[in-house]
């Protein structure tokens, strides 16, 4: 028998991936300020991820992202967030909903939030998905109109796992 009574626990769960959110927000109009920066865990294999190939490849399951000195053009939206970084100094757009996140931290505070990661149906999953690959797919093709207007870091984007950002909090 389904509980059809009120679920606070996802209640809990959405207010504080709005934490996330608003503090990307933040950034967007703000920049990082100080020594803030972000640890970003998502599950890469969530619906409406969408994240090169390469890096799936290496990356199955779940990846950690920092935002911190060479990220760009962040966008926000309701249900996702978008950001550019730099591996192997290539410019490499990902797109995360907030579903995904499984884990954020600000060091710089000592703040940290983690989630549980709800698996979706596949219809829903597959109805997201195929919104975020025609987003991609114009994306690539905009960029290819625009050449040069990737961005070409010296460095590369630091890609740590959760456990090792763990052992550093002990």
């Amino acid at each position: 028998m389904e509980d059809n009574g009120l679920r606070y626990d996802e209640m809990v769960e959405n207010a504080l991936r709005g934490v996330v959110a608003q503090a990307l927000n933040h950034v967007l109009k703000h920049g990082l300020q100080g020594d803030h920066h972000f640890y970003i865990t998502f599950n890469t294999d969530f619906p409406g991820v969408a994240i090169p190939v390469r890096l799936k490849e290496r990356y199955p399951e779940e990846i950690t992202i920092v935002l911190q000195h060479q990220f760009w053009d962040l966008f926000v939206g309701e249900e996702h967030f978008e950001v550019t970084l730099s591996f192997d100094k290539k410019g490499e757009r990902l797109i995360v909903p907030f579903a995904a996140v499984s884990a954020f931290a600000d060091p710089s505070v000592k703040f940290g939030l983690q989630f549980q990661v709800e698996e979706i149906e596949a219809t829903d999953g597959d109805a997201l998905r195929l919104a975020v690959e025609d987003a991609v797919a114009d994306a690539s093709m905009e960029d290819e109109a625009e050449n040069d207007s990737s961005p070409n870091p010296e460095g590369g984007a630091e890609v740590i796992t959760l456990d090792s950002f763990r052992k550093n909090q002990g």
